[in-house]
């Protein structure tokens, strides 16, 4: 059993989390998903998980899927795709430009997938935390189209990834690539990936165990916040020629 939380209740640790479902904590009226709830659950190694129409399930699991800023690994034939976008004058790279456009095809349907996770009140949820400063995108873009990108939530000098997509190929991990080499130059050491999966792995993430994770976010979070207007409105390409 888990707890459900009235709306504003605090979180139960992450300990108390179960093994099976590995990490599910607590559930709650997916109307809960308010900017302030969100980064209480952020600030407290938490995130939210759970599909439309169900109740907003909360999750902390152990292990915990991390990318270490510099263990990235980009392929021979990537490295080479990120270093010709540097100097491209077709792809535009940037950050916070659209961060509601990057969520909505991030929930876009997938082949092989019944649904997404990212709905209405999940969408909200976000965007009224990118509003706060505490939510970035990454986005790629030729020609004003977007073609990749990826938003998460930043704290301190913690980011926590959430989700990526790509309407060409690659165009995720050349967007990925930008936030690494911007995060690095910020002192960032660590991405949450949250859970574990084949794709993230041939990138460099890797398991921690979920104690070590909130001892790094512990620290990590109550550090001087990234001032993620220097990025925005900029063409961040420059950055791509760091890998």
């Amino acid at each position: 059993m888990i707890p459900w939380l009235p709306d504003g209740a605090p979180f139960p640790p992450a300990s108390a989390a179960l093994k099976r479902p590995n990490g599910l904590l607590a559930a709650s009226a997916p109307s809960d998903l308010t900017a302030a709830r969100l980064a209480q659950a952020y600030r407290s190694g938490i995130f939210p998980w759970f599909s439309e129409g169900e109740p907003a399930l909360w999750w902390s699991p152990d292990p915990r899927m991390v990318l270490f800023v510099e263990e990235f690994h980009l392929s021979r034939s990537l490295r080479k795709l990120a270093r010709s976008a540097a100097t491209s004058v077709e792809l535009d790279v940037s950050a916070d430009r659209a961060f509601e456009a990057v969520m909505r095809a991030c929930a876009a349907p997938r082949p092989g997938q019944d649904g997404t996770w990212i709905g209405e009140e999940v969408l909200a949820g976000y965007c009224a935390l990118a509003r706060e400063g505490l939510a970035h995108s990454i986005e790629l873009r030729r020609s004003g189209d977007l073609l990749g990108g990826l938003y998460g939530v930043c704290m301190g000098r913690m980011f926590f990834g959430e989700s990526m997509f790509s309407r060409i190929p690659n165009a995720s991990k050349i967007a990925l690539a930008a936030l690494v080499a911007l995060l690095r130059r910020e002192g960032v050491a660590m991405i949450d990936c949250q859970q574990s999966t084949a794709h993230l792995a041939s990138l460099g993430a890797r398991e921690i165990r979920r104690s070590q994770f909130l001892q790094r976010l512990a620290e990590a979070v109550h550090m001087d916040p990234i001032n993620w207007s220097v990025y925005r409105g900029a063409r961040l390409n420059s950055l791509l020629a760091d890998h």
